[in-house]
């Protein structure tokens, strides 16, 4: 099978430069098969970053994507906290750069009007947006029972804006993180799939997924280097679904959403 993945991290990797931690990243990826992966954010995390911090996360990002454009993908992480400086490193990076996706994570929450603005012009760049999302117990913003950050986007959220700017290629992001609301949040909203990465591979997730979206709406992500290849495979490596939903969900329904910019900027995926 042909498999791409959508969500990997230099951060959680060894290496002391960018092109280090991908070398590393891709070398794992080579061990399980995977024949290409998505990368976004960089070497540090921050939560709300500031505009310098946000170019240099992209910058370096950049720098790990050189010589490996065959392999590798990037997507811009945006803060729609700064809506000037975002659509700033969203033309620097995608429309003029080799990006080809936006990661949105817990800065603001998807459907707050700033963070729109930065949904519908990527929209008009055909660039695929993962949307992190978390259900949370306990109340907003966190408290010591839980809660999700006061920036941090759920499924229902996702749903609502995707609803509000249909041409958008959004993916709801761990499914919620409670993928048991989170499948039945992002339901209805026939375009919008779901990325499986970053949550233990618990037995029934994925026949879940495909009983009430369809193979169609669910992407692989390991969420590497934060979680392993080989763990976040076995969620649809060992589910009880048909060989060919396995085939979509590994990498087909991927390769079709990232179609329109993968052509515009003449990169093949064959």
């Amino acid at each position: 099978m042909r498999i791409w993945d959508l969500h990997c991290h230099l951060s959680g990797v060894d290496g002391d430069t960018p092109s280090q931690r991908m070398d590393q990243l891709l070398s794992a990826a080579d061990r399980m098969g995977i024949e290409r992966i998505c990368v976004f954010m960089g070497m540090e995390w921050a939560y709300d970053p500031e505009p310098d911090e946000l170019r240099h996360q992209n910058d370096q990002v950049l720098e790990a994507l050189k010589g490996r454009e065959d392999r590798a993908l990037g997507f811009a992480y945006l803060n729609p906290a700064h809506v000037k400086a975002s659509l700033a490193e969203l033309k620097r990076c995608v429309e003029e750069g080799p990006m080809v996706g936006v990661k949105l994570w817990v800065a603001r929450r998807c459907n707050t009007p700033e963070a729109e603005e930065v949904i519908t012009r990527a929209a008009g760049l055909d660039a695929v947006i993962y949307q992190h999302t978390w259900l949370k117990l306990g109340g907003t913003p966190p408290t010591a029972g839980g809660g999700n950050l006061p920036g941090e986007s759920t499924p229902q959220e996702v749903a609502e804006v995707a609803s509000k700017v249909p041409s958008a290629r959004l993916i709801c992001g761990h499914t919620g993180g409670n993928w048991e609301l989170g499948i039945r949040a992002i339901r209805p909203v026939r375009h919008v799939p779901i990325g499986i990465g970053g949550s233990y591979p618990t037995r029934g997730m994925v026949e879940m997924a495909v009983r009430e979206l369809g193979a169609e709406r669910i992407i692989y992500g390991s969420d590497a280097g934060g979680r392993s290849f080989a763990t976040q495979l076995a969620k649809v490596m060992g589910a009880q679904i048909p060989n060919q939903d396995k085939e979509l969900i590994l990498g087909g329904n991927l390769r079709r959403m990232l179609e329109p910019i993968l052509t515009r900027k003449g990169i093949r995926t064959e």
